[in-house]
């Protein structure tokens, strides 16, 4: 049997909520996954924890100072020849008020709106663990 070799990139998410919401950025035109709809966060580099790259990525996309909480699940998806590993954090509290720095549009959503929004692929197969950690 043999084995081919993946790419894995890992991706840190952050999970952040409002009331009966969650919070949901638009990928940018010209980016991967354009027009997509996506939950916060993104790559962890070379030398940060999970905790440091989520506290960056929220402040470089959305201009928000965040609390890191607990990682409320870990999951796996592969587009085409890449591995996505991602971890879903909890964000219970942040300093500043989210900005598009990053997305296109952001917006607050419930539970039914965000089941009908276009989400990557990843997202869509971890909605109902997502809904689970949000308490929506």
């Amino acid at each position: 049997m043999s084995f081919r070799k993946s790419n894995w990139v890992p991706v840190v998410t952050g999970l952040i909520t409002k009331g009966d919401q969650v919070l949901v950025g638009l990928r940018p035109d010209g980016s991967n996954l354009a027009g997509y709809w996506e939950f916060p966060g993104g790559k962890i580099e070379l030398g940060e924890t999970p905790e440091e790259a989520l506290k960056r990525e929220l402040s470089e996309e959305l201009g928000i100072e965040a609390v890191i909480g607990s990682l409320q699940f870990a999951t796996t998806h592969t587009y085409t020849d890449t591995g996505i590993l991602l971890l879903f954090y909890q964000i219970p509290f942040w300093k500043g008020e989210p900005k598009s720095i990053h997305h296109s549009e952001l917006k607050w959503v419930t539970l039914e709106e965000v089941t009908h929004l276009e989400l990557p692929e990843a997202n869509r197969k971890a909605l109902s663990r997502i809904l689970e950690a949000t308490g929506l």
